[in-house]
């Protein structure tokens, strides 16, 4: 299949039909719309103008919807300062003006809703690349994503369309991001570093300033022997950062060029993909046990971006000085598997189950950070016999307040931290909640937006963080019977210490340690107080 977006029309012929009425279906003109870049139209392969940006609007609305969408609902979408008859009727218009201007009729006219035309096959590449992802078939999707969904398109006067298309777009590419870093993994595993260096190539192009794109593409030019080549493209990416961002490359990328007989992917440890009810996980295993520890960092995550960081490979490193380290991305985030949906703190538990049997672990020590927290309470309720130990980090038992608790945001200022923080989205959003002394930090600052674009989308992030909104786990507190780590920041900006304490409280086999600093990721700030709590615990538990 080649490259681009396809939408085609077929006619459904009936059983008996006049002779015209066959004439006229067979006729029928084969219709192509590419909305991977900015919007085209092909009748019979023939390029046809569609001069009217709201005409492409709500063609591709209605056609990505998938199933019937509220007239008043485009209506208002496209002309958002009109009343509510003055919207409809130029809707009413523009879908004449769309049907004269193609020959064909694409969207049936209904009274209430708006869809594909009846008798139609209707084909939207987006929906083919979705479907090759889904089916692990990367190298399809590759193809498939020519450029950035509706890239360079918008409606002037239209934010709401704007909205949707850059949640849809920012979803498209995290996908996209996801496909070719696996197919270069794969192409590294079978020697095809020829392949591996042009799907690399691409890589950079869509995302210039992440130091994984540049890491996987100087590590296909070494190991293809071209060691030139990649100490050009060194010195070309460390260029681009100090102009961009005025920071040079970190270490572990230099080390890379500088020692080409060592040439890791993701620090040292490798990428390896287990199935949890149908969905592969991407997980690593870091350093040597026992014991066994599960440490899963909070609401998005990458496995291999993580290591770009240097406060989380130290922290990451200090653990795997303790036992061996089991680090995964759950359903629906970073390099596992795209899902459709808000993966939920049961879907999480059941994935550090599949995890930890892949591994080859019988028992571990679990330390959820933040809203990992949830799942693994849900783990440890579930499986005891599995859990030598809990550690829970900035964590919290619901994720809204209410009259029996009053340690989380309100609904409303739930709702407004939200927005906030997704219309942030592709810069280090939130990072002065989550990490205030890293706020500031370029180098910081641009590995976190760089690993929020990579691990997700603002649209599967908001769906996540409303999951966690609607969170309430305080029935299972009671249940857990494992010993109990809590570790709490004084002044967290993100959850407050009373949530901790209330942890503590109420889970009979827990202690309760009270850390300075605000910063809410547990290994930014001072690391040193935090891995000797950790140890001491873990040293507790194996004896």
């Amino acid at each position: 299949m080649t490259a681009g977006i396809f939408l085609t029309l077929r006619a459904v012929r009936p059983l008996f039909v006049p002779w015209r009425s066959m004439q006229a279906m067979s006729a029928m003109p084969q219709i192509d719309l590419q909305l991977f870049g900015y919007p085209e139209i092909h009748v019979d392969g023939r390029p046809v103008s569609l001069p009217l940006r709201k005409a492409l609007a709500a063609l591709t609305y209605v056609l990505e919807a998938q199933a019937p969408v509220s007239r008043d609902a485009v209506a208002t979408l496209l002309w958002p300062d009109a009343d509510e008859a003055t919207a409809r009727s130029r809707l009413r218009r523009l879908l004449h003006r769309m049907h004269q201007h193609l020959g064909v009729s694409i969207i049936a006219p209904g009274r209430a809703l708006l869809g594909a035309a009846p008798g139609i096959d209707v084909r939207l590449d987006t929906r083919t690349f979705e479907q090759a992802c889904q089916q692990g078939d990367f190298a399809d999707a590759s193809r498939l994503y020519r450029a950035d969904f509706l890239a360079s398109f918008s409606v002037e006067g239209c934010p709401e369309f704007d909205d949707w298309a850059f949640f849809r777009r920012e979803a498209l590419r995290s996908r996209f991001i996801q496909a070719i870093e696996r197919l270069i993994e794969a192409k590294r595993l079978r020697g095809e570093h020829g392949e591996m260096i042009a799907h690399a190539q691409r890589f950079v192009t869509f995302d210039p300033l992440s130091e994984t794109a540049h890491r996987h593409l100087i590590s296909g030019y070494l190991l293809a022997g071209d060691t030139a080549a990649a100490h050009r493209h060194y010195q070309s990416y460390a260029q681009l950062l100090q102009k961009e961002l005025g920071i040079s490359p970190g270490p572990s990328i230099a080390a890379l060029v500088n020692t080409p007989t060592r040439v890791p992917d993701a620090a040292t440890a490798a990428t390896s993909y287990t199935s949890s009810e149908g969905v592969h996980i991407a997980f690593q295993v870091i350093g040597g046990g026992p014991p066994d520890i599960v440490f899963l960092p909070g609401f998005v995550t990458h496995v291999e971006r993580v290591w770009d960081e240097p406060c989380a490979r130290a922290f990451l490193t200090a653990l795997s000085r303790m036992g061996r380290v089991i680090i995964f991305d759950r359903r629906g985030v970073g390099l596992s598997d795209r899902i459709g949906a808000t993966p939920s703190a049961q879907a999480t538990a059941k994935d550090i189950g599949a995890v930890i049997t892949a591994a080859g672990s019988r028992k571990v020590v679990l330390i959820g950070s933040s809203e990992a927290g949830p799942a693994c309470l849900h783990f440890a309720a579930a499986s005891p016999e599995r859990v030598q130990g809990l550690i829970l980090c900035g964590c919290l038992a619901k994720g809204s307040r209410a009259s029996d608790y009053h340690f989380a945001l309100t609904r409303a200022q739930f709702e407004t931290w939200l927005r906030r923080l997704v219309g942030q989205w592709g810069g280090p959003a939130g990072i002065e909640v989550f990490a205030p002394s890293l706020a500031g930090n370029r180098p910081a600052e641009s590995w976190w937006a760089g690993l929020l674009r990579s691990a997700s989308s603002p649209g599967a992030a908001k769906g996540v963080l409303e999951a966690m909104r609607d969170m309430d786990v305080r029935s299972l507190l009671p249940r857990i019977a494992v010993p109990t780590l809590v570790l709490h920041r004084t002044d967290d900006r993100a959850v407050r210490i009373e949530a901790g304490r209330h942890l503590a409280a109420l889970i009979s086999k827990a202690r309760f340690v009270e850390l300075p600093g605000n910063d809410h990721w547990i290994w930014v700030g001072d690391q040193a107080g935090v891995i000797e709590e950790i140890r001491a615990f873990i040293r507790t538990c194996a004896g």
